[in-house]
């Protein structure tokens, strides 16, 4: 990804000094935006204190100091303390193109509208936790009266923790949530059961764990490479790549094949979408939750 140009953004404030804000602000200084054009609210002493040195940026208490003349606010608290946040905020916005980045789950635009400056443009993102090291996915949605100057400057914030897909409408949120957000912790599941079956074969069991950990580490790494062949905006490319690298593995008669055939089976495709549906339901229940029942305007 190629360095961040220093003049295509203004100052950022982050409401909220956690794991994916710090993901955040790794990739934008890796990009070479300037630590001084950072600006934390953290009410915690020690994580402000662990912001500046780790990252050289400024890390206060005030959140009201933090957004002041910030280009774009990034949204990084807890869902459940998210909106009395943006309502205490409320007096506090600057410039009337000011951008919302919420990373904050299951807060629909409404709910955050009703808390924030009428006009405020809002964008939702849904990372997900390979953002820690760089390589995360975002989704990203914005109603249509966001202007594409807006959209940018909240696209080149989620890219400095990995790729970008923008999203049609609000509800896709709900399934990127199942798929990319709950995604890393189906194939760590994944790579603990093989290396329980591989113990259980008469493996040592340190042994089978690093035999799965590297596997999940290399498949990975060769599924990133078919879609950068692939193209990544061409997605029966990309799935056509992904089923040549399976098949790469699979010899007719073989070892894999066996196992894949247990795999189809016992019902692997519906369990698989049986769990998607599963996790974007309860997406979608966590929005309804926390939605205000009433919004102050």
């Amino acid at each position: 990804m190629p360095a961040m140009d220093q003049g295509s953004t203004d100052r950022i404030g982050f409401i909220g000094g956690g794991n994916m804000a710090r993901a955040l602000i790794a990739g934008l200084i890796r990009q070479g935006l300037p630590a001084q054009r950072i600006c934390v609210g953290e009410p915690d002493t020690a994580a402000r204190a662990a912001l500046t040195q780790a990252f050289n940026v400024t890390a206060v208490a005030d959140n009201a100091a933090a957004m002041h003349g910030a280009a774009l606010v990034v949204l990084a608290v807890k869902p459940q303390d998210a909106l009395a946040v943006l309502q205490e905020l409320r007096g506090s916005w600057g410039a009337a193109d000011t951008v919302l980045l919420s990373i904050a789950a299951g807060l629909t635009i409404d709910a955050l509208a009703g808390v924030c400056p009428p006009g405020t443009a809002i964008v939702r993102a849904m990372p997900n936790r390979p953002a820690l090291v760089g390589a995360g996915i975002t989704g990203l949605y914005a109603p249509a009266q966001v202007g594409s100057p807006q959209r940018a400057r909240a696209e080149r914030i989620a890219e400095a923790a990995g790729s970008v897909v923008w999203l049609r409408s609000e509800a896709e949120l709900d399934v990127v949530t199942a798929l990319s957000g709950s995604g890393p912790a189906y194939f760590f599941l994944l790579a603990e059961l093989l290396a329980q079956a591989g113990a259980t074969l008469g493996l040592p069991a340190d042994t089978a764990t690093l035999l799965a950990v590297q596997t999940l580490y290399g498949a990975g790494l060769l599924a990133q490479r078919a879609a950068v062949g692939a193209g990544r905006a061409d997605g029966a490319a990309l799935a056509h790549a992904l089923a040549e690298e399976r098949r790469a593995v699979t010899s007719k008669g073989g070892t894999t094949e066996a196992a894949l055939r247990v795999l189809q089976e016992g019902g692997l495709d519906a369990l698989i979408a049986r769990a998607l549906r599963a996790a974007a339901a309860r997406s979608a229940e966590l929005a309804v939750q926390r939605a205000p029942s009433a919004q102050p305007r």
